[in-house]
């Protein structure tokens, strides 16, 4: 496909995005999402919601309730928006970003990011056996299938805040009875994200030109990434990293901490027939040990070009993203009840 430049659009053409809609944005990363366009002061950003939902939203976001199962209600909600963000619920319906990407398509929005958060799907030892990367490249291509939208997936590793909360099947740090599992010896480095750093790069991205002005205009737009993948990080840590953050942060040390190994592989193994057999927690332990698999892809910095230069976004003091995830632990943080 040819690119396409600012000079020969038509009269009154706005080479900015100026109209986002988000569903689930009061979600962990949604709410940063909006926060972030709003705080530009350049976008007006409507929140898709359940009708009957009590989410609420912050001062200057447009509301508008949808239902999953009437489409007219779907497009007339994305009518006349640019940019439409999806981040679901991992409780939510397996059609359900389906139905979100045709009506997208229906109602002509040009660019979708897709729920496909994470890992580099690009990577094809990766996706095939992360558990989830197969399915976020079909994700992508289903929204470039349409021939009406381009996907920008934004590849920010796992969600820092998220994933060391959570306990021991995700990062390997129980937190509360400060036990950490080494996988091999912990040292393997990975690029992860907080959910901050993903509003920010959201809003570094849209605040950008959409389109170039001319051949001669080599500046990062919001059609860069076109069909393509955003790779952006807070940080590149190892377990080790994360567990000398803590140490900081508690004012603790390693004798005050249970500290077993376990090889990458052997526990991605076993979690993979964990799944099988139908417990949750397999999942988790197999896909995020496979992303620490040595040289394995989880440090994608070293082989991918990162937007954070082009966006604006500088890297994040780890201790800072540390400190935020011991109070949500300290608050009862539960994403799964409910």
């Amino acid at each position: 496909m040819s690119v396409k430049y600012a000079k020969d659009q038509p009269a009154g053409f706005s080479n900015r995005i100026e109209k986002v809609a988000v569903v689930g944005a009061s979600g962990n990363v949604g709410k940063h999402f909006v926060q972030e366009l709003l705080k530009t002061g350049k976008h007006t950003v409507t929140a898709l919601t359940r009708a009957g939902s009590k989410s609420e939203f912050p001062a200057g976001v447009k509301r508008v309730e949808i239902d999953y199962d009437d489409e007219e209600s779907l497009v007339a909600a994305l009518k006349d928006q640019q940019f439409f963000v999806i981040t679901l619920s991992v409780r939510a319906g397996p059609d359900e970003h389906s139905k979100l990407v045709n009506a997208a398509a229906k109602a002509g929005i040009a660019y979708v990011m897709p729920n496909a958060y994470g890992n580099d799907l690009f990577n094809e030892s990766l996706a095939n056996e992360d558990m989830v990367g197969a399915k976020y490249r079909q994700v992508c291509e289903e929204v470039e299938n349409t021939g009406v939208s381009s996907y920008i997936a934004m590849l920010c590793g796992f969600w820092y805040e998220w994933s060391l909360a959570l306990g021991e099947p995700w990062f390997g740090f129980d937190l509360k009875n400060k036990k950490v599992v080494f996988f091999d010896d912990g040292t393997t480095k990975i690029n992860t994200s907080t959910w901050q750093q993903c509003g920010r790069a959201l809003a570094g991205l849209l605040s950008l030109k959409e389109l170039p002005e001319d051949k001669n205009d080599k500046s990062a737009t919001v059609s860069s990434w076109k069909n393509k993948p955003l790779y952006i990080t807070s940080f590149l840590a190892s377990q080790r990293d994360m567990l000398d953050s803590l140490h900081r942060v508690l004012g603790d040390t390693d004798s005050d901490w249970e500290i077993t190994h376990q090889p990458s592989k052997e526990r991605w193994q076993k979690g993979v027939e964990d799944m099988k057999k139908g417990d949750r927690l397999g999942f988790g332990r197999a896909m995020y040990t496979r992303t620490f698999f040595p040289n394995g892809g989880g440090d994608f910095e070293n082989h991918r070009t990162l937007a954070n230069d082009a966006l604006g976004i500088k890297r994040e003091d780890i201790d800072v993203g540390t400190k935020k995830t011991l109070e949500l632990v300290e608050s009862g943080f539960n994403p799964f009840g409910g």
